[in-house]
């Protein structure tokens, strides 16, 4: 009865191993495949087997199984030689395989400490194996991030009073409305500007009475002085020089569009009263607009004044627009902790319009990185893997350091080094082929 209950429990551990991907019964750990091993388990993981050969009968090397990491001065030596048809089959001196004759592999000790795994080649072909040799490319990474489009603020004008007034005649009397420089927005009834019109036309009058007199300097210093209080009071020359031609002030003053744009603000109806600094309209061009994103303060080094970033509207029928940074603000979001990148865009189709939702992606030039295929590397909760071939159906976890990735490939920074070759295609079934062999080991 004890024997069975010993049976069943190593039949549990065995199915446990494979469903859990090698964590035995609660005794083995679920990244035993990408750590270095020790003791009796680096031999495990490396596919060795202290015993008898799954051949039956056939003799393997004995010893204490442990696998201490070696010295710089013997790491090249030799632990034991095994078979890569048969990893289980192990000898302490050179000779052929007892099972298929094949002439024993040499495994040193740093590949035991490291955990290195021995599948056949054959086998690597069934489970689909491919590899790739680690080259320092050129990398290129696109940043994205989520803008919104805004006025260019050098674009924006208000129109404001310097004097108290009544508004008569109202032209421009609806929002989004588009004026061109110089057109009347309305005409506006105001005491202090028609005695100011008064005092230029009384100025004018003297310096015609003045004339051939003495005194002509001082009857300019009134015109001039008349002439530019009115300028003061945003008239246009054109509009004092037509009050100086007529000879009569107007009771009802057109007041004319500082700049070209749109219509954003209104706060004026007819017949309001109208007092100075308020604001009555706010005027936007809108052929130049601003787009600002939102950059993640880890990216921001990758980010400068005066590079091109392109603009994507999924939805419009554009599909992208080039801009360029104009300015970095020097301040972060301390709830999303994300800084603000502003890029202008010319916008002469008008398609971009202010708060708009779009995506902004910046091409960025690393230069020449040490790369390899973002499927060669494994994922081992913190930490990350790639399975190195050393020939001869070895492999090698080992772990890496990640930087910058792409779509397709991703930056190592550490763990491996140019020229080696790493797994891309089947690492997982490699990972699974090393648990089950640990699996089989422990059940048996």
């Amino acid at each position: 009865m004890i024997a069975v209950r010993t049976d069943r429990r190593r039949v549990l551990a065995f199915v446990c191993a494979l469903a859990l991907g090698g964590s035995l019964a609660a005794c083995g750990r679920s990244d035993e495949w990408t750590e270095p091993a020790g003791d009796a388990g680096a031999a495990r993981v490396a596919g060795h087997q202290h015993g008898i050969g799954p051949g039956g009968g056939h003799p393997v090397s004995g010893g204490s199984g442990a696998a201490a990491a070696p010295s710089e001065d013997d790491r090249d030596a030799i632990a034991f030689y095994t078979c890569s048809m048969h990893p289980s089959v192990k000898s302490a001196d050179p000779g052929t395989c007892p099972i298929c004759s094949m002439t024993l592999t040499p495994v040193t000790r740093h590949e035991v400490a490291t955990g290195t795994i021995t599948i056949p080649p054959q086998r690597q072909q069934e489970i689909g194996v491919r590899t790739t040799p680690v080259e320092r490319t050129p990398m290129n990474v696109e940043l994205r991030a989520v803008g919104r489009v805004t006025y260019d603020e050098r674009l924006l004008s208000d129109v404001t009073l310097k004097y108290r007034g009544w508004v008569r005649d109202l032209f421009v009397n609806t929002g989004g409305q588009y004026v061109e420089q110089g057109n009347p927005l309305f005409t506006l009834y105001s005491p202090e500007l028609l005695a100011a019109q008064r005092e230029l036309l009384t100025a004018l009058s003297s310096r015609r009475a003045a004339t051939g007199s003495s005194t002509p300097g001082r009857a300019d210093y009134l015109v001039d002085a008349a002439r530019e209080r009115l300028r003061l009071w945003d008239l246009s020359d054109a509009q004092i020089d037509d009050i100086a031609s007529e000879g009569r002030a107007l009771t009802e003053m057109p007041i004319l569009a500082p700049i070209s744009g749109y219509v954003v603000e209104k706060d004026i109806v007819a017949g309001s009263a109208v007092e100075p600094g308020a604001r009555l309209y706010r005027l936007a061009g809108l052929g130049t607009v601003w787009v600002e994103a939102d950059v993640y303060e880890q990216d921001l080094g990758l980010i400068e004044v005066g590079q091109s970033a392109r603009i994507d509207l999924p939805y419009a029928t554009v599909s992208s627009w080039q801009g360029r940074v104009a300015f970095i603000y020097p301040y972060l979001d301390d709830t999303t902790r994300t800084a603000r990148v502003r890029i202008e865009v010319d916008n002469p189709e008008l398609a971009l319009k202010p708060d708009m939702y779009a995506d902004v992606v910046f091409e960025i030039a690393l230069g020449r990185r040490l790369v390899v295929p973002e499927q060669a590397v494994l994922y081992a909760g913190s930490r990350r893997f790639v399975f190195v071939s050393l020939g001869e159906g070895r492999l090698e976890p080992r772990q890496v350091e990640l930087g910058r990735r792409t779509m397709d490939v991703v930056e190592i920074l550490a763990g491996i080094r140019e020229g080696e070759v790493v797994v891309t295609s089947g690492n997982f079934l490699v990972a699974a082929e090393s648990r089950l062999k640990l699996a089989l080991e422990q059940w048996k």
